[in-house]
């Protein structure tokens, strides 16, 4: 286990995830709620109109775009012209 610091709260912990154990609950059900809407509405949306759709922050639908199950969908998220 390594001390980090919480991707959403900013809490330091003692675990090997991302986020830290109060905060888990809440991240996986995000992950879990913007992974249902790609796969049912694809990447048509930018991540600014995903996130204010779903009520995640930006911040963490990036961090979220960086994970396995969900890194097939980053590249059409790269800044163009629907993002901007």
């Amino acid at each position: 286990m390594d001390f980090k610091k919480c991707n959403r709260c900013g809490s330091f912990y003692l675990s090997d995830g991302d986020v830290c154990p109060k905060c888990n609950t809440k991240d996986t059900f995000e992950l879990s709620t913007f992974k249902k809407y790609i796969e049912k509405h694809g990447t048509d949306f930018s991540i600014n109109e995903i996130s204010q759709k779903l009520g995640i922050q930006v911040s963490n639908l990036n961090r979220y775009l960086g994970y396995k199950e969900l890194s097939e969908y980053a590249k059409d998220f790269m800044p163009s012209k629907k993002n901007l």
